[in-house]
């Protein structure tokens, strides 16, 4: 991975270069930035341009033999540690290596859905156990076979968990010449005792150019089109490729009938939504319900009169212009959060036919009978 080859963050990365040419490289260190933001792409360039033999002012010359191996996640001195959705106390990472390696090839910008997706994890929680904690102490263990650094790696220490603290004692004294990168998004999920010994690095979400630039040049889609996603997809380039996906999917076909069909109260057409909606997959199902989180949020745009922040094609927009007359900031509000609790059920195995049947009524008493859910509280002017 060269520098050039990642989207923006022009700041992280002369920040990164200076501190190669300045030999001031942290043994340990915490790239933190959100989904899609390009912290793992980031780390990836930044050990190959520590380890390139023929290293140039501002990126790695991608020719010598460990710009080769590492554009193939194959140099001997380049490990990786990563989730993973086997139970098995003596399991570990290395059994999906050669799936690990297709992922990050094929995408850079990856985040744990599509890890689960490529691995048919399906409902399985990620573990990083004590056997992987133990293979990583081990690999680190090792000198380097050909470069002068060898690099680890961790992508997610939020599932560390309290094994993590095996790997106290080597992120504070590591073997020498060794470099220690954590690849994280949530700062507050990581042990304290971990943080202190690692260099922050922060990493922040792309800027809608940035996104808008990819999607024109790379997937060659007009600007208009771009735009509206790079809107969507608030700096994550993995929402920013979904919602590309998703141009082509059915969410807004589903998405729009359901709210018709909630606000005039059809229970004969609620039951078949709920009824094709369970049989969708995890992933499309919380797909839709993030698509219909964006849509109500476009709608609050326009109930507060900001209409020229709406970024939509001629179908959606006419939708969400004609859906936000039915609609105030309490009722918008009350339906995000609902969809909002119902993709965190999802995630965590709720029985869809029951959770999509539950929203739906909710929607009904948001909708036709202008009930909003208990416990909810709105200032209204």
């Amino acid at each position: 991975m060269l520098f050039c080859e990642i989207i923006g963050q022009k700041e992280v990365k002369e920040q990164l270069i200076q501190s190669v040419h300045e030999n001031r490289v942290s043994h340990a260190q915490l790239f933190l930035g959100p989904d899609g933001s390009g912290n793992f792409a980031l780390a990836l360039a930044y050990a190959q341009f520590i380890s390139c033999t023929d290293r140039q002012e501002a990126d790695s010359c991608g020719l010598c033999s460990s710009c080769r191996k590492y554009n193939k996640l194959i140099h001997p001195d380049l490990h990786f540690s990563y989730p993973f959705f086997r139970g098995g106390e003596k399991e570990d990472s290395s059994a999906d290596l050669e799936e690990w390696r297709d992922l990050v090839l094929s995408n850079p910008y990856f985040d744990l859905d599509e890890w689960r997706n490529r691995l048919d994890a399906q409902n399985k929680q990620p573990n990083i156990n004590k056997a992987e904690c133990l293979n990583i102490l081990h690999r680190l263990s090792l000198k380097p076979f050909e470069s002068e650094f060898k690099t680890m790696i961790v992508w997610l220490p939020e599932y560390l968990k309290n094994e993590g603290n095996r790997l106290l004692k080597t992120l504070e004294e590591p073997a020498e010449k060794t470099l220690i990168i954590l690849i994280a998004k949530n700062q507050d999920q990581i042990l304290n005792t971990i943080i202190s010994r690692t260099q922050l690095v922060k990493i922040p979400a792309l800027t809608k150019q940035d996104i808008v630039q990819y999607l024109v040049q790379s997937k060659d889609i007009p600007e208009t089109q771009a735009a509206r996603i790079a809107y969507l997809s608030e700096g994550n380039l993995q929402s920013a490729l979904n919602f590309l996906k998703e141009d082509e999917s059915d969410d807004f076909r589903l998405f729009s009938s359901w709210m018709r069909m909630t606000f005039a109260d059809k229970g004969g057409q609620i039951f078949l939504f709920v009824d094709e909606s369970s049989k969708l997959g995890r992933e499309n199902q919380k797909n839709l319900l993030r698509y219909g989180i964006h849509l109500i949020r476009e709608c609050i745009m326009v109930i507060s009169g900001a209409d020229e922040l709406v970024h939509l094609q001629s179908s959606e927009l006419d939708f969400v212009q004609n859906f936000s007359k039915q609609l105030d900031l309490a009722k918008a509000e009350a339906i995000i959060n609902e969809l909002e609790k119902a993709h965190y059920h999802i995630e965590r195995n709720a029985n869809p036919k029951i959770l999509f049947l539950d929203v739906s009524l909710q929607f009904v008493k948001i909708l036709k009978f202008n009930t909003l859910p208990a416990g909810t509280q709105y200032i209204l002017n």
